[in-house]
C-alpha cells in the first residue's frame, strides 16, 4: 500500500515539473494589443551609425512590434556590443514608450528581456532599412 503512495506521489512531482518547465519557456508578446491608431509618432536612434529617423510608417511599426516576444528579464545586455536601435514611441494618451532592439535582448523601458531571436531580429533589420531610405 505504500508502494502505491509513493509511486501516485513520484508521479505528481513529475507532473508538476513538466508543468513548471512548460510554462517558464513560454514567451509573452508584450505588444500583442498595440494597434497603429494609439501611436501618434515614432523615431528610431541607430548607434551606431548615431543617427535619428522618424517613421511615418507606423502601421508597418505596429506590426514588427506586435510580433515581439520577451521571456524572462535579463540585464546582461550592459555586458554587450553592437548595434542597438532604439524605437521612441510618442502614444496618442500622451505616454512615451522606449523599446530597444539589441538581440538576443529586447530592452522595454530601460528592463532588458531575452527575447525570441527572429522577431528581435526582424525589428533590428526594418530600423536599418528606414536608414537606408
Amino acid at each position: 500500500m505504500k508502494k502505491k503512495y509513493l509511486y501516485l506521489l513520484a508521479g505528481c512531482i513529475v507532473i508538476i515539473l513538466v508543468t513548471v518547465l512548460l510554462w517558464s519557456g513560454r514567451g509573452r508578446r508584450p505588444f500583442k494589443d498595440l494597434e497603429p491608431a494609439q501611436i501618434a509618432s515614432a523615431q528610431v536612434h541607430l548607434g551606431p551609425p548615431d543617427e535619428i529617423i522618424e517613421i511615418t510608417e507606423i502601421k508597418e511599426l505596429a506590426d514588427y512590434l506586435n510580433q515581439v516576444v520577451v521571456y524572462r528579464a535579463d540585464d546582461s545586455y550592459t555586458r554587450y556590443a553592437g548595434q542597438t536601435c532604439t524605437f521612441t514611441i510618442t502614444k496618442t494618451d500622451g505616454t512615451l514608450l522606449s523599446v530597444t532592439a539589441f538581440n538576443p535582448f529586447v530592452i522595454i523601458d530601460g528592463v532588458g528581456y531575452r527575447c525570441k531571436y527572429e522577431p528581435c531580429e526582424a525589428l533590428n533589420q526594418y530600423a536599418n532599412r528606414l536608414l537606408a531610405r
